[in-house]
């Protein structure tokens, strides 16, 4: 076991998996045939940017193809595994801030306070910002990092999915999905949600709870369109 640890933790095997995970993820994309629901979605997020695009843990492995798209930068935790990630994440052009939320009081502990202000730092430079909506081990509750990032930077948030017909789904604790080749693809955006920057507490919470059902109610929309 320590064996395995110092292997994967080695950065020669982190750069290769991240090279191999980036092709990986470019033959999943190149081979399904993928629908974008709405179809104007994208008309419409043009008019609102820079903007903060949500999905879930375990959701997230085909997110650099959003990302692609638009002048962004993606939030990867500083665990190992999200080294990995962020090798993978640059091999598309991608920017990364490192760091993640909690429900704990490890929040600094984990970068989580460095990278808010990195965020806010890089909306106001223009960027998009693609992020989880949940936070690390408590998986699909949507955190209020995100509520919090919409009301300091005046930014809207935008749930999005991206679901295959063909995956695996992993017995993790975030039910992590690796997407398959050859299938059919759906991106499913939902309505963008806006906080006030002098928003209360009760205010702040209830944004919350409609970023979770949103980030939810399109996650089911993506599967339902790929099992058609």
């Amino acid at each position: 076991m320590r064996l395995l640890k110092r292997l994967t933790a080695s950065r020669p095997f982190q750069i290769a998996a991240g090279v191999l995970a980036a092709d990986y993820l470019r033959l999943v994309w190149a081979t399904n045939r993928f629908v974008v629901d709405p179809p104007d979605i994208y008309d419409r997020i043009d008019a609102d940017l820079p903007a903060i695009c949500v999905f879930w843990h375990g959701q997230h492995f085909l997110a650099p193809f959003l990302s692609r798209r638009y002048r962004s930068k993606v939030i990867i935790s500083r665990h190992r595994d999200g080294e990995i990630n962020a090798i993978a994440v640059e091999r598309f052009g991608i920017g990364t801030i490192r760091g993640s939320g909690s429900h704990d009081r490890d929040f600094h502990r984990k970068g989580g306070a460095r990278a808010f202000r990195a965020m806010l730092e890089a909306l106001a430079q223009g960027y998009n910002i693609a992020s989880t909506a949940d936070v690390p081990k408590v998986s699909r509750i949507a955190s209020m990092g995100i509520v919090k990032l919409a009301a300091a930077s005046g930014r809207p948030v935008y749930p999005v999915a991206i679901a295959t017909s063909r995956y695996k789904r992993l017995d993790t604790w975030d039910g992590a999905t690796i997407n398959l080749p050859f299938g059919r693809g759906a991106v499913a955006w939902g309505e963008r949600i806006c906080v006030s920057r002098d928003a209360d507490d009760a205010t702040l919470q209830s944004a919350r709870q409609d970023i979770e059902t949103a980030v939810n109610a399109v996650t089911r929309r993506a599967y339902a369109l790929v099992e058609r």
